[in-house]
């Protein structure tokens, strides 16, 4: 390829002239020489590159399977999260729903306590109302029982009037003969006297409103058979109702008199009411009596709710506060001989 050229050859120029000039083929090998090793570094150096590379991809590569480990690790962190977050959502769903039903139950209870509260509004102005007519029936009630031991405290008729209930209580031995039904003269005196005076009084416009009747009682003592004592207890009610009220009576004038016939109703109750000493036995003389006894307007409503409130109380009964009963104190006198039945 190479001409080799001899150690003391010089250059000859032609035609006789000497040339130094390298020849055209050497050149050439010389450039592709040249080629050869800048293409064998050029190779050299890509063949590092390629093997960095590789070696950096290898790194990648381990990286990525690192990364994977861990994206596994992760999805089956997440697919685990996942499962709790479903097991708290359906948790919550469930109290959600727990929480509907007490926010339900809450408000059927809130309207339940509304409607209780509007009763017990109701039911406290209804006892209010009650109350103010307690109120107004006691303070009439007691009114009525002042003006009547006024107006017969200082009288010589011998006239019990009770403190706690206003009955009027008559001695019988001043109106009837012993066992019988028709009135003495005595008594006719007794009630002209005590009659006007009595209306009088529960016919003042102070106070006619609100009395609603007016019962003649007629009570014996022990002796005797029950039945003979209610007719004989009837009879000496009816006596001293016809001789106060009848057609030919001129005890009360005109309206007095239509007044108490609207008012007055007549009843014996034989001997269930006797009268007792302190020692407990009975008073016979104090049983056989006469009783006038009012009763006022709501009283027996006002009766029995105060009997209801006595009994949870633990109060005194009702009936010694407001009653319409023939209640008399036991006498303290000891009773005279027994003259028998009536």
């Amino acid at each position: 390829m190479f001409k080799v050229r001899k150690k003391n050859d010089r250059p000859v120029k032609q035609d006789g002239e000497t040339t130094y000039w390298l020849s055209y083929s050497d050149m050439m090998a010389g450039l592709l020489l040249c080629f050869v090793l800048i293409i064998a570094l050029t190779t050299l150096h890509s063949q590092m590159k390629f093997d960095l590379k590789e070696e950096q991809l290898a790194g990648k590569e381990k990286e990525l399977v690192v990364q994977a480990s861990e994206l596994d690790e992760q999805k089956k962190v997440v697919a685990t999260q996942k499962e709790e977050l479903e097991d708290q959502q359906a948790k919550l769903a469930a109290q959600r729903e727990l929480l509907l039903t007490q926010e339900n139950k809450l408000n059927s209870q809130e309207e339940t306590l509304n409607e209780q509260s509007r009763l017990l509004a109701e039911l406290q102005e209804i006892m209010n109302t009650q109350q103010a007519k307690l109120d107004r029936i006691i303070g009439v009630r007691s009114e009525l029982i002042e003006e009547l031991k006024k107006e017969f405290s200082g009288s010589n008729l011998n006239i019990k009037v009770d403190e706690k209930t206003g009955a009027i209580t008559m001695d019988s031995s001043i109106l009837f003969e012993y066992n019988k039904s028709e009135l003495k003269e005595s008594g006719e005196k007794f009630l002209a006297e005590f009659l006007p005076r009595y209306a009088n009084i529960l016919l003042n416009d102070k106070y006619k409103d609100y009395v609603s009747s007016i019962s003649i009682e007629g009570h014996t003592d022990t002796k005797g058979n029950y039945l003979f004592n209610l007719d004989l207890s009837l009879k000496r009610a009816y006596s001293v109702a016809a001789y106060c009220l009848g057609d030919n009576s001129t005890i009360l004038s005109g309206k007095q008199l239509n007044d108490m016939r609207e008012l007055v109703s007549t009843d014996g109750k034989s001997y269930t009411d006797p009268v007792y000493n302190e020692d407990g036995t009975e008073n016979s003389e104090a049983s056989r009596r006469v009783e006038f006894l009012f009763t006022l307007k709501d009283e027996d409503m006002i009766r029995e709710m105060i009997e209801i409130l006595n009994e949870q109380e633990n109060a005194p009964s009702a009936s010694e506060i407001i009653s319409a009963g023939p209640t008399v104190p036991a006498e303290t006198e000891a009773s005279g001989p027994s003259d028998g039945p009536g």
